[in-house]
C-alpha cells in the first residue's frame, strides 16, 4: 500500500512502507492525528446489533479516508454474521465462545492474537473494561476512545474524544472517531451485506402474502423495551382489515416465543421467520418489508439502515439518544413520567399501558397506506 502517497494529501511526511518499524511507530506516535495514515486499523464494538448497525458509517468514513488501509472489528460470534462479506473491511476477528475456563481461555488467546496483529490504531467504541482491555493489548501505538469510558476502560487509551452520553445520539458520538482521524463530509447511509441469495430466499417465503408488508419485531433484551405481543397482534389485526396487509414475523434466538404469541392472535395471513434467518437474511427481509414495527432494537436499526419505514415505540430508551436514523420514520413514545429511565426491569411496567396499540396505530397505517400507494403505482 502506497503510505507516501496517502501522506502527500495532508501535507504529512510519513516513512515509506519500507520503513523501519522503528522508524514507523515514532511516526505514529508523534503525528497528529488527523494527520496520521495508519496501515492497519482496528475497530472494538463487539456489541450489540443496533449499536454495530450504527457504527457502519463509521467504517465507510474510515474507508474513505484510508483506502489501502487493513480494517478489522472484533465482534462476538453471534453477531459477526453482519460484518462478514462487507465490502470496506478487511478483517472479522471473533471474541471466543463458551463459558467459564473456556471462554477465558479463549479471551487470552484473542489477546494474544490481537497483540500479534500490530495495529496501528485502534478505536474502542465500546468503552467498557474488555473493549478497553483489548485495545490496551493491542499495544497499538494510538489508541483512542472515549475520555469518560467506563469500568476504568479509558485507562487503555492514547487518545480521547468528549462525549455527552445523556444528550448527544449514539450514532453522532460514533461519528466523533471518525472526525478525529480527519475524516470530513455528511455521514454516510450504513452499508449492510446482505448477498442477493439472501434477497432470492425472502422473496420466496414471502411471495404468498398480500402486499403491503408489515414485519414485526416483538423481542427485545430488555424487559422494559419489550411492548406486549397482544399489543403487536391488535395493530397487526387492524393492519389485515384495514389496509390487506401481510404480516412477517421476526426474531432472533430466543424470540421466536414472542413471535408465535403473536402469531397465535391472528387470523390473517402470516409469515413467521423468528430465529430461521441468518443476521443478513434479517436484514433481507426488513428491507422487503413495506413498514416495519418494533421497540428499540437492533432489528429496528437495521431496517432504518437499508431504507424500510419504521414505526419505533419507546418506552425506558431515549428516541434522542437511540431513535432510527432518517425522516421516514415514526416514533412513538411512552408519556409516563419515568419514560427514557433505562431501567432494564420493573416492578410496575406502566409505560406497556399508556403505550397502547391505539396511539401507535395512527403512525403505521399512514406509512401503510403511504406503502400502497406506491406498490399500486
Amino acid at each position: 500500500m502506497d503510505g507516501s502517497a496517502h501522506t502527500a494529501e495532508s501535507g504529512t511526511s510519513a516513512p515509506a512502507p519500507s520503513a523501519s518499524r522503528r522508524t514507523w511507530r515514532r511516526y505514529l506516535k508523534g503525528t497528529p492525528l488527523e494527520s496520521l495514515r495508519p496501515r492497519r486499523i482496528c475497530i472494538v464494538k463487539p456489541s450489540a446489533l443496533g449499536d454495530i448497525v450504527q457504527t457502519l458509517p463509521v467504517l465507510s468514513m474510515l474507508r474513505q479516508r484510508f483506502p489501502q488501509a487493513h480494517i478489522a472489528w472484533v465482534v462476538k460470534p453471534g453477531l459477526a454474521g453482519i460484518l462478514r462479506g462487507h465490502p470496506e473491511l478487511d478483517q472479522v476477528i471473533e471474541m471466543p465462545r463458551g463459558r467459564g475456563w473456556r471462554m477465558v481461555l479463549g479471551f487470552f488467546r484473542l489477546l494474544n492474537v490481537l497483540r500479534r496483529q500490530r495495529f496501528d490504531l485502534v478505536l474502542d467504541i465500546q468503552g467498557l473494561f474488555r473493549s478497553g482491555l483489548m485495545t490496551w493489548c493491542t499495544r497499538a501505538p494510538r489508541r483512542l476512545g472515549y475520555r469518560l469510558a467506563r469500568e476504568g476502560a479509558y485507562l487503555a487509551y492514547t487518545d480521547t474524544i468528549d462525549v455527552d452520553y445523556r444528550t448527544m445520539p449514539a450514532l453522532e458520538h460514533y461519528r466523533l472517531f471518525a472526525e478525529r482521524l480527519g475524516c470530513s463530509g455528511p455521514v454516510p447511509q450504513a452499508t449492510v451485506p446482505i448477498t442477493h441469495q439472501d434477497r432470492q430466499k425472502i422473496h420466496a417465503l414471502l411471495a404468498r402474502l398480500p402486499r403491503p408488508w408489515l414485519a414485526i419485531h416483538a423481542g427485545a433484551q430488555w424487559e422494559t423495551k419489550r411492548w406486549p405481543p397482544e399489543s403487536f397482534a391488535e395493530v397487526a389485526r387492524w393492519a389485515q382489515q384495514r389496509h390487506g396487509a401481510g404480516i412477517v414475523l421476526l426474531g432472533g434466538p430466543g424470540e421466536g416465543v414472542l413471535a408465535r404469541q403473536v402469531e397465535q392472535l391472528l387470523d390473517g395471513p402470516v409469515v413467521n421467520l423468528a430465529e430461521t434467518t441468518t443476521l443478513t437474511e434479517l436484514a433481507a427481509a426488513a428491507e422487503a418489508a413495506d413498514v416495519f414495527l418494533s421497540g428499540d432494537t437492533g432489528p429496528m436499526h437495521l431496517a432504518a439502515a437499508v431504507g424500510t419505514p419504521v414505526v419505533a415505540l419507546f418506552t425506558c430508551t431515549s428516541p434522542m439518544r437511540a431513535g432510527p436514523r432518517g425522516t421516514a420514520h415514526h416514533v412513538v413514545t411512552t408519556t409516563v413520567s419515568c419514560a427514557a429511565s433505562y431501567l432494564k426491569k420493573c416492578p410496575d411496567m406502566k409505560c406497556m399501558r399508556e403505550l397502547t396499540p391505539l396511539r401507535v396505530w395512527p403512525a403505521v397505517s399512514a406509512l401503510l397506506e403511504a406503502a400502497a400507494q406506491r406498490i399500486a403505482g
